[in-house]
């Protein structure tokens, strides 16, 4: 039988190997990462399953079995920072479907403007944006937000390796993009706001690049010429 020194050390030991929240939360969150970059299909549908389960499937798993929403919550707060963060992002997306790089880029998967084909395209897209937001604002920002503002800036590299492929505009705005969606959400307690903002642009951006430019596309370019990535 193992003494009582014995029995302490291997108290000891396991205290120091017992992994506090945030801690667990960031390990899983890399090993989701690493999952989904090497899972991830082209294929819309198949897309969806595998978002469904590691970006939904496993950050709801973890914080559930810790008493943790990750952000999974709807309150009066929610609902009006939702709606103010909507109105802000609503003109960039305006003037992003106008740029020749974005409409050459998007929609990502086929799709028509006819309600038959881009009404169940725009459920998957909110699917999808549900998924992001669960990972990213939820899992690494809302879900740790016992640390305190610094959550907000726990997934933005992350992010924005996750937009390496994406237009050079989008890619360079990625970061601030989930600063500011993440610090709204970290004020409102949940990942409604970024959900609506990103779903909701996602859907938006595919629909008005289906269409001709709602501004003179050559006013824009002029306007942001002077940024330092092609348009």
């Amino acid at each position: 039988m193992a003494s009582e020194p014995d029995r302490h050390a291997v108290r000891w030991l396991r205290d120091r190997l017992r992994l506090s929240w945030v801690q667990k939360t960031l390990v899983v969150g890399i090993v989701l990462s690493l999952l989904w970059m090497y899972l991830v299909p082209g294929e819309l549908n198949r897309r969806l399953v595998v978002d469904g389960v590691l970006l939904i499937g496993g950050p709801l798993a973890l914080g559930l079995s810790h008493g943790n929403r990750i952000g999974w919550h709807v309150d009066r707060v929610a609902v009006r920072n939702t709606v103010l963060l909507a109105l802000f992002v609503l003109p960039f997306y305006l003037v992003g479907s106008t740029l020749p790089t974005i409409r050459a880029y998007y929609p990502i998967w086929e799709t028509a403007a006819t309600p038959a084909a881009f009404v169940p395209h725009a459920i998957k897209l909110l699917i999808l944006a549900l998924a992001a937001e669960t990972y990213y604002r939820g899992l690494l920002c809302v879900g740790v937000k016992e640390i305190g503002i610094v959550a907000v800036f726990i997934s933005p590299l992350v992010y924005m390796l996750h937009h390496t492929s994406k237009p050079p505009i989008e890619f360079v705005l990625s970061g601030p993009t989930d600063v500011l969606f993440g610090a709204v959400d970290y004020a409102s307690d949940s990942i409604l706001p970024s959900v609506v903002a990103h779903g909701g642009g996602l859907i938006l951006l595919d629909w008005l690049v289906l269409h001709e430019p709602v501004f003179d596309p050559l006013f824009v370019i002029r306007f942001l010429e002077w940024l330092p990535v092609p348009l």
